[in-house]
């Protein structure tokens, strides 16, 4: 069905990007927000605002009843989740399709298969994937996952079924830890998902992160090309760019054509992300999990790419075909995008929220700013702390740096500490610029004094 009128169940900078997007398409918008959230952007912008409830994300943003209800209220035919809250909520998506609404996203059941990261694997396995060794699936108890610990060879992960954002995640290095380790990961996954259950992967020293952007309809699937998101501060993303740095032309295109593959084999519908992690001493790659919704940097392929994922994925939700064929999808120069977040990355990344007391962007051809402020603006203290993603677009990867550090000066926000000063010292890192970083590259480099270094010399 042609959507009419779409519901934006989620807050920040992702809901003015759904609102534009919507726009684009000549659909009217809804912005279901907290009461906390009543004089945010994405209020301001939409055609029509509902409250959900007060401000725990519990009692609003996560509360499938008060998402339903806006719904019916205020005649709503579709519901974006976004990203985070309820959008790989499987039964979220089942209620709303249930409810005759249209969800922007994946199938309930795909969610399922793809969210549970050990069905996850299992499917990528048959459909041809690699994945990094480990259990066959979930481990129950502790001898099944000692089990798969030995048959694999220690160190080894230990990560929730569940999971994502890093939660739920044990390194071990031996039998005693993996029994020591194993209830303390169990613990924190039932604690973050619902669900304790766990399974077992080799332990890749020090990988890259690389990721594909897919978009299905149901039927068929095609890939927007890779992304690199190796720098990391506790299994969280930093810094990322489109494409990947120094992939041959082989290895880009087996990668990128396994996540349309797989994508392909479950009947994927709307935009997600295959992740991968990417040995650069052997050049193998390996599954690792399907993301089943947009990611917070899907920007930097639409700057490559030239593709509206949002609005893409919107339509699709519509009852739309695919737009694009794979042989349409073209990649042009180099992005890259920086997560600007209201924390001080000088005194522990401690959340800083406050009020917006000035705001200065930058401009010019190739760069973005995503975000969701304006002077006097309050940045609320119950949510996740990113204020906004600055994105920039040049022909290489080199001059796409250099337009990053440009637009990082000219970027400012009065009133607040934020992340800024970490990204200006990044842009300037010789390893950096060189391509050596992996995931566990940042963090030895922010305990060894170098931001601190960085920031007193500028």
């Amino acid at each position: 069905m042609a959507i009419r009128k779409l519901l934006v169940a989620n807050r920040g900078e992702i809901a003015v990007r759904i609102i534009r997007a919507a726009q684009s398409l000549g659909i009217r918008t809804v912005q279901a927000h907290s009461e906390a959230d009543a004089d945010m952007l994405a209020v301001r912008m939409a055609d029509e605002a509902v409250c959900v409830g007060p401000a725990p994300a519990a009692q609003s943003y996560l509360s499938v009843p008060a998402i339903l209800a806006a719904a019916e209220d205020t005649g709503a035919d579709a519901i974006h989740p976004g990203y985070g809250f309820l959008s790989e909520n499987a039964g979220f998506a089942r209620a709303v399709a249930e409810a005759g609404l249209a969800f922007v996203g994946p199938a309930a059941d795909t969610i399922e298969r793809m969210g549970d990261k050990a069905r996850a694997r299992e499917t990528a396995i048959a459909a041809g994937v690699p994945v990094v060794p480990g259990s066959a699936g979930r481990v129950e108890d502790a001898a099944t996952a000692l089990a798969a610990a030995q048959e694999v060879g220690f160190p080894v992960l230990l990560k929730a079924a569940a999971g994502g954002g890093g939660r739920g995640i044990r390194i071990a290095h031996d039998a005693d830890e993996l029994a020591q380790l194993a209830p303390q990961a169990r613990s924190e996954a039932q604690a973050a998902f619902g669900d304790g259950g766990l399974y077992v992967e080799k332990l890749i020293l020090n990988p890259r992160h690389i990721e594909v952007q897919v978009l299905g309809d149901g039927t068929q699937a095609v890939h927007c090309y890779e992304r690199e998101c190796s720098l990391q501060r506790r299994r969280q993303k930093v810094w990322e760019e489109a494409g990947a740095f120094g992939l041959d032309a082989q290895t880009r295109e087996a990668l990128c054509k396994s996540a349309a593959d797989l994508a392909r084999s479950v009947g994927y519908s709307g935009a997600g992300t295959v992740e991968y992690l990417y040995d650069d001493a052997s050049g193998a790659f390996y599954f690792i999990e399907m993301n089943t919704r947009i990611q917070v940097e899907h920007p930097v392929t639409e700057m490559v790419t030239g593709i509206d994922l949002v609005a893409e994925m919107i339509r699709i939700a519509g009852g739309e075909a695919l737009s694009l064929t794979q042989d349409q999808i073209a990649v042009n120069g180099h992005a890259i995008e920086v997560r600007v977040n209201a924390e001080d990355p000088l005194r522990q990344f401690m959340p800083f929220p406050g009020k917006l007391t000035s705001m200065r962007l930058p401009e010019g051809e190739g760069v973005r700013f995503d975000h969701f402020l304006y002077e006097g603006y309050q940045i609320p203290p119950f949510y996740d702390s990113l204020l906004g993603k600055l994105i920039v677009h040049a022909p290489s990867r080199g001059a796409a740096i250099d337009k990053m550090a440009s637009a990082l000066e000219a970027l400012e926000l009065g009133g607040l500490r934020t992340t800024i000063p970490l990204h200006k010292a990044l842009a300037a890192e010789a390893d950096l610029r060189a391509g050596r970083v992996h995931t566990q590259w940042l963090e030895p480099w922010l305990e060894a004094g170098n931001l601190t270094a960085a920031t007193e010399e500028a």
